[in-house]
């Protein structure tokens, strides 16, 4: 009877640890994420830092993306309407790895076609690129196709997950659904 209860005791543990698992390839250890001090698109002070108690979503990106970014910011609005009263969980950062033509407002009315809550973050490419260097992110400018003139950038399009801690949980890739977003939210609020 005592083997009966406790392989039962076994898979119970099992099965909440894999309930609580995140759905994104993990930081092991985590790390303290680098702190980000620069003026959000809405002319306020932002600092990372500042956010903690939520868990924060940085997202890389730039507002000419003709694909990439713009499904992952509308993944991420989907994730906060999943979250329903349990939004304010979330905060998500999108940074501009265009500074160029990112300005803030441009970046401002952008994001607001997505959430309303999402911060923007743009500046010099000195500031941009300091940014990027802390997070590992790459970015390339190249010429766009034929016919559309101007300029594209490639660049690294994973979203990182911070914790309420201010600690790196997180890495999710590219074209995940909104519900893997959903639990890892979850799973990193309840802890």
């Amino acid at each position: 009877m005592k083997r009966v209860l406790f392989a039962a005791l076994l898979l119970c543990a099992a099965a909440v640890q894999a309930a609580s698992a995140l759905k994104s390839g993990t930081f092991s250890p985590a790390r303290a994420a680098p702190d980000i001090v620069q003026k959000a698109a809405d002319g306020s002070d932002f600092r990372l830092s500042a956010l903690r108690g939520k868990v924060v979503v940085l997202e890389f990106g730039f507002t000419h993306c003709p694909a990439v970014c713009p499904a992952s910011l509308a993944m991420l609005a989907q994730a906060r309407q999943k979250l329903g009263p349990h939004a304010d969980r979330l905060q998500v950062v999108f940074i501009s790895v265009d500074p160029e033509r990112d300005t803030p407002a441009r970046l401002k009315s952008y994001l607001a076609q997505f959430d309303k809550s999402f911060i923007g973050l743009t500046g010099t490419p000195e500031q941009m690129a300091a940014i990027r260097k802390d997070y590992g992110i790459t970015a390339t400018k190249f010429a766009a196709p034929a016919g559309q003139g101007g300029y594209q950038m490639g660049h690294s399009s994973y979203l990182y997950f911070i914790d309420k801690k201010g600690m790196l949980r997180a890495l999710m890739p590219f074209g995940r659904p909104a519900d893997e977003m959903v639990h890892d939210v979850n799973v990193l609020a309840a802890e």
